[in-house]
């Protein structure tokens, strides 16, 4: 049975779906990323609630699992959104596994950034392309890559506008909310899997571990990050995009100025 909201949480759901506003306003092509976790399937609840409707994609890299896959029905049955879904070029990924193998993320960083770039980059910067901005679900607790996540930041690599209006939010926050409001979500998630991306290379994870943990976990933590959030890592050292006002225009140098 559902819990109701307490009311600082009915507080901060009111915040966000005042910030979601905020956003559809400014930039009423924004566009939601959502990988069909549980952060982003309260997005979309979120997004349902307004007067003015946003897009919602998915990157479908050919080997989500089923659950992941599924969720486009589900949110399409539940709210009326039709998922934008994003596939790899064919020819790309059949190149790749022939020049390496079909599991050669395996074998290096480098061999899983590219696997990573031709699955998941190359299908978002086409969803993104003609986009003054774009949503995610991302939050500064999930890895050491994410603990200083802006809630608004210029995205460089992709020339745009980037909103991560659950920055701030833990996870027992985001449970709460969902399970309080209903919102449908991965059964993954009741699995031990907090974070779900491909099925190779997600695990569920052990007690004691970051969220992110199972996601590549053959790297390094600080690697674990595929390429559509590349502003979560930097090789200047002490460098950190800086939160900017969504409304007013500012360079992407002083963005990312020391």
């Amino acid at each position: 049975m559902p819990t109701p909201l307490t009311a600082p949480l009915s507080n901060q759901w009111q915040a966000l779906l005042a910030r979601l506003e905020t956003i559809a306003a400014a930039h009423p092509d924004a566009v939601l990323a959502s990988s069909m976790g549980v952060e982003d399937t309260l997005l979309i609840h979120a997004l349902a609630q307004l007067p003015r409707p946003l897009g919602v994609f998915m990157l479908d890299t050919g080997r989500l699992h089923a659950q992941t896959v599924a969720l486009v029905d589900v949110i399409r049955d539940r709210y009326g959104i039709d998922v934008r879904v994003m596939h790899p070029d064919p020819a790309a990924v059949q190149a790749h596994v022939t020049a390496h193998g079909e599991f050669a993320f395996y074998d290096s960083v480098a061999l899983r950034k590219e696997c990573c770039g031709i699955r998941k980059v190359e299908p978002l910067r086409r969803a993104l392309a003609g986009h003054s901005a774009w949503i995610t679900g991302q939050r500064r607790e999930q890895s050491v890559t994410r603990t200083e996540l802006p809630e608004s930041q210029w995205d460089d690599a992709f020339g745009l506008r980037k909103f991560n209006p659950l920055a701030a939010w833990s996870a027992d926050e985001v449970w709460a909310v969902v399970r309080a409001l209903d919102v449908p979500y991965n059964p993954l998630h009741d699995r031990g899997y907090p974070s779900i991306g491909c099925e190779p290379c997600t695990r569920a994870v052990r007690p004691g571990e970051d969220p992110r943990a199972g996601r590549w976990w053959w790297e390094q933590r600080d690697s674990r990050e595929c390429g559509l959030h590349a502003s979560n890592l930097t090789d200047r050292p002490g460098v950190r995009p800086r939160a900017v006002d969504p409304l007013h225009p500012v360079s992407v140098e002083s963005i990312f100025s020391s």
